[in-house]
Formats: C-alpha cells, sequence, structure tokens
C-alpha cells in the first residue's frame, strides 16, 4: 500500500510503499476514507515530541473493516468505523475501573515503542518494520489497529466528515463535558481557535454555558468561534487580559487549546473564584509553567489535565457521531481543505504556516 512516511526532522514527509500484514488476534484491518491534519503531527515533524522512527503519522481517521483478526468479535467486514488513538488493552486498573485514556499499555507499548498492544508492528518496508504511530498511522491507505482502537459508527454518517471525531471533537468536547463538567450558566474562556478549540467552544455551547469567551491570535479565527457557540470573539496575544476585559473577576473555566506555557498560564490567570483551568493543548516535551500556589488555594481554584477528552472511546465517540448527524456538533464547518494522500506535504506545510483549519487526507 501507499503511505507517509517520517524519518527525521531534515527530511520532509513523504509518500512511500509500505507492506501492511494481516491482522493478528484482536486487531483489525481497515481501509482509509479519510484522515485528519493534527498539530500533534506538526509537534513530531518539528521535533519537539520523541517517537520511534520511522513511522508512519497519522491518528484521526476514518474507514471500513476489510479484515477481521482472530478473537474479535464485535466488528465485522463492512463495518463503518473511526478510529481512535486510545486502542485501550481493556485489562490494567485503569481500563477496569473505565478510564481507558488513562491505560497503563497505551503508555508504555503504543506510545513508548511504537508498535501495537502486542508489542509487535504490522508495518514494514522490505521486510524492516516500521512503527505505527499512536497505534493508528492514518496517513495511508490502509490500517491495521488493535480492535478497541476501530470504533463502529452508524453507516449512515459520511465517513470523511467523522473522522475529525476520532481527535478533534473527542478531545475538545470530551474536555468540556468529561474533564471540566462544565456546568449551565457557566463562563467559559478559550483559547485558541483551532480544531480542537473550536469543539471546545460547541462543547460548552451543549452544556449550556452562558458566556463563552473565545480568544485567538487571529481575528478571523476568533470570529469563526461565534459560528460553534461563542458569544464573544477576541484577536488578541495578550489572551489573560482580553478575557478579564470582558468579565473582571474571572472566568468559571478557561481552556487552554493551544498548549504554549503563555497560553496555559493565561488560562490560569483567567480564573476567578472557584475556576478551573483546563490544559487541553499539548506543549512541547519539558515546557514548563509557573503560578502563584497561594492564590491558587486562596480561590480555591483548579488545575486539571486533559487526555482524549477523558473519553470512553466505545461510548463516547458513537454519541458524537450521533449530535454531528441530528446537527448539534458542526464538523463540516472545520473541514477547510480535502486533499489526495500525495499532497501530505503541502498539507503539513499549511498545517504549520495556518493557511487551513482541519485538512483531510483523502486515498
Amino acid at each position: 500500500m501507499r503511505a507517509a512516511l517520517f524519518t527525521d526532522t531534515d527530511t520532509p514527509v513523504d509518500i512511500v510503499d509500505v507492506d501492511l500484514q494481516s491482522p493478528e488476534a484482536n486487531e483489525v484491518r481497515i481501509r482509509i476514507t479519510a484522515a485528519g491534519v493534527c498539530h500533534s503531527e506538526l509537534h513530531l515533524i518539528r521535533g519537539e515530541w520523541e517517537a520511534p522512527v520511522p513511522l508512519v503519522p497519522g491518528h484521526e481517521g476514518s474507514g471500513i473493516v476489510t479484515e477481521v483478526g482472530p478473537g474479535v468479535a464485535h466488528l465485522h467486514e463492512g463495518d463503518h468505523v473511526v478510529l481512535s488513538w486510545n486502542p485501550y488493552c481493556g485489562e490494567c486498573r485503569e481500563c477496569v475501573a473505565g478510564r481507558e485514556t488513562r491505560c497503563h499499555k497505551v503508555a508504555s507499548v503504543i506510545n513508548a515503542t511504537g508498535t501495537l498492544l502486542d508489542g509487535t508492528s504490522r508495518l514494514s518496508i522490505d521486510g524492516t518494520p516500521i512503527h505505527h504511530y499512536l497505534g493508528v498511522s492514518s496517513w495511508a491507505e490502509e490500517v491495521v489497529v488493535p480492535a478497541t482502537g476501530a470504533i463502529r459508527v452508524r453507516d449512515d454518517a459520511p465517513l470523511d466528515a467523522i473522522a475529525l471525531v476520532g481527535c478533534a471533537a473527542a478531545t475538545g468536547v470530551g474536555a468540556v463535558v468529561n474533564t471540566a463538567r462544565v456546568t449551565p450558566g457557566s463562563t467559559v474562556a478559550v483559547i485558541g481557535c483551532g480544531g480542537v478549540g473550536l469543539n471546545i467552544v460547541q462543547g460548552a455551547r451543549m452544556q449550556g454555558a452562558e458566556r463563552i469567551i473565545a480568544v485567538d491570535l487571529s481575528p478571523d479565527r476568533a470570529e469563526l468561534a461565534r459560528t460553534f457557540g461563542a458569544t464573544d470573539a477576541v484577536g488578541s496575544a495578550v489572551a489573560a487580559e482580553a478575557i478579564r476585559e470582558l468579565e473582571p473577576h474571572g472566568v468559571d473555566f478557561a481552556f487552554d487549546a493551544i498548549g504554549h506555557v503563555t497560553t496555559t498560564e493565561a488560562a490560569i490567570n483567567s480564573l476567578g473564584l472557584g475556576g478551573a483551568a483546563v490544559i487541553v493543548g499539548l506543549p512541547p516535551a519539558g515546557a514548563t509553567a509557573s503560578f502563584e500556589p497561594l492564590a491558587l488555594a486562596e480561590m480555591d481554584a483548579r488545575i486539571l489535565g486533559s487526555n482524549y477528552g477523558s473519553i470512553r472511546p466505545q461510548y463516547d465517540i458513537p454519541k458524537l457521531v450521533d449530535l454531528y448527524m441530528t446537527g448539534e456538533l458542526l464538523l463540516d464547518e472545520l473541514i477547510t481543505a480535502r486533499r489526495p494522500l500525495d499532497e501530505v506535504a503541502q498539507a503539513v506545510t499549511d498545517l504549520a504556516s495556518g493557511a487551513q483549519l482541519r485538512q483531510l487526507l483523502i486515498p
């Protein structure tokens, strides 16, 4: 099959021929119909995150099951699926407790070694193994993934648009609903209006927030957030100050959808009494932010980390697809380009420059 290959920061991502092995036990093979282009790949390509290389990037996507491995009973050939980059083991302490996004095996095997759950790869070039990325590697014509990483969804949902449920929507909406537990009537600030940030905005809208302040360096991006439910749109590089101009006493919930030190600190500094700052965007490895512990304690405020929106993939992803089909969740409005897989290098360039919001690679 054809797939994108990342080798090092000095070599552009390119399309090459890759061998894909059939699924082993508890795995499935999927023909990719659409793959999202997310900032997580940009961290990888810039060398800001470490990962075993060479690898096939891509962690957001959708497709159709073409083959099932031994032991898979809940998926069948022809099923429509959304890919999850948290293909949990179902057996560790966190999984048993219903906290699949904290799966020990995902962290220690999938992410650390660039393999599938059994510690081996299904990808190779001329017999030499190639690493998977986050157990997905969706920038390809086909993938083999753990069965827990392929979430069956309704057949009538457009397979291209719902690719975004696998990361952007699940991460953003989940951070609001599951991690922060935003309540009706709350005041919310969202710093960063990219794919994840806009899903935080619409998650806050769906939870009944009274005021939703969207802040972005780009006034146009901030203004776009109104489409998703923002009540206020601010183009500013000084997020905390901009938020406090509108809410002098601070907000109930402030979401950092970018993950820079400055935006994390801005989210914390935007809080009112009893508020919660939720870190959703992921920073470069080793980055540190500062805050005043005494002030945080006196305010009875909290700092929360949100990994994959604290979702339970098997339950939350189909629900998000249902919300899209009823018009409650906006996805088409996020997609600014559909490109053939051959244009992956240009897609990465446009992602880095901010020229596109959310792009889909169509194999």
